[in-house]
């Protein structure tokens, strides 16, 4: 479903169409019930062929083959009244129920074709989005911050197996799938394979390490957050593969400590991690006019450099002056 805000279900929650057939199915189960009870109630204007009494199970056989359109002739109305209501009531029914049944196989064949169109031309037009799964408290705090940093909304790919979650993160412009993002088929449909990152704030930390061993089979290359409430955990998801990995019960444990004898110290951490507003933390290149300067020499305040895949920090020697291919981490105002 695409609408005016940008945000796309990638998979159907409304209604399931199992939930669609089933429903039409007892909707043809009660025009088959009420025109056997038309039958029976009027079985003496009825004769069959092969002698006998139209009884409950002749009634039935009769609706059967008269709203499917078979008719096999062995049972027929004969009176003038039991055609009129054959005119009448049977004939609508028999319309009602052939609607019925075509209208179900019409609705399924075009949702099915409309899915596959709509999905087809997101993958299409999708490259370098983040895939957040998880859309609790940590993936919402998650996707603040990148909205903060400049990710546009249409390049956000959350994934949750709940599936009004899902309808929140659409209605607020996001690309949402419903499903458990440890599914290799589920994060298939997120083009995973051309995602520029992927963030996983998982309740659970097996969860998390089941997402980060399936993201790495699918796309061996592209960098992976994991959030673990134990610290214990930390190591393993290290190994699945998540090339950083934050423990939420250690870090939250340490802004606790700190709040009781710095409390300024909470609240700058606090305006750092908070983008958009006061203090930022940014990673960027160096400039072009910043090469060969020490990290001292900046304008922005240098907290580490990273060169040839190590970080160092920025009061470390073996920094020197600043070269062409440094990642600075890097303290701006928003003011």
């Amino acid at each position: 479903m695409v609408s005016d805000h940008g945000g796309v279900h990638l998979a159907h929650t409304e209604e399931s169409s199992t939930r669609q057939v089933w429903r039409r199915v007892v909707v043809a189960s009660l025009v088959l019930i009420a025109c056997v009870l038309i039958v029976y109630t009027g079985r003496d204007g009825y004769v069959d062929n092969n002698g006998g009494e139209i009884s409950v199970l002749d009634a039935t056989y009769y609706a059967t083959v008269s709203l499917s359109t078979t008719g096999y002739g062995d049972i027929v109305p004969v009176t003038p009244s039991a055609r009129l209501i054959n005119i009448l009531l049977i004939t609508p029914l028999r319309i009602m129920f052939l609607l019925i049944l075509i209208g179900t196989t019409l609705e399924a064949l075009t949702a099915s074709s409309r899915e596959e169109f709509r999905i087809r031309r997101w993958r299409s037009r999708v490259r370098q989005h983040v895939v957040v799964c998880g859309y609790g408290t940590k993936g919402r705090s998650a996707i603040r911050a990148l909205l903060g940093n400049g990710t546009a909304p249409e390049s956000i790919v959350v994934v949750d197996s709940d599936p009004a979650a899902i309808e929140e993160a659409t209605a607020s412009g996001f690309t949402g799938v419903v499903g458990d993002a440890g599914r290799a088929e589920v994060l298939r449909r997120t083009s995973v394979e051309r995602a520029r990152a992927v963030i996983v704030a998982a309740n659970r930390d097996d969860a998390a390490v089941l997402i980060v061993l399936t993201v790495r089979q699918l796309n061996p290359t592209v960098p992976i957050t994991a959030s673990v409430r134990e610290e214990e955990n930390a190591s393993l998801l290290r190994q699945s593969g998540a090339d950083s990995v934050i423990t939420s019960s250690a870090a939250a444990g340490r802004l606790l400590g700190l709040s009781t004898d710095s409390p300024r110290v909470v609240a700058v951490v606090e305006d750092l991690l908070t983008a958009g507003r006061g203090l930022d933390l940014v990673q960027r290149q160096v400039g072009q006019s910043e090469v060969g300067l020490s990290p001292r020499q900046l304008q922005d305040v240098v907290l580490s450099v990273t060169r040839g895949g190590r970080s160092l920090r920025f009061d470390d020697p073996l920094i020197g002056t600043l070269q062409s291919e440094d990642q600075l981490v890097v303290v701006k105002s928003r003011r």
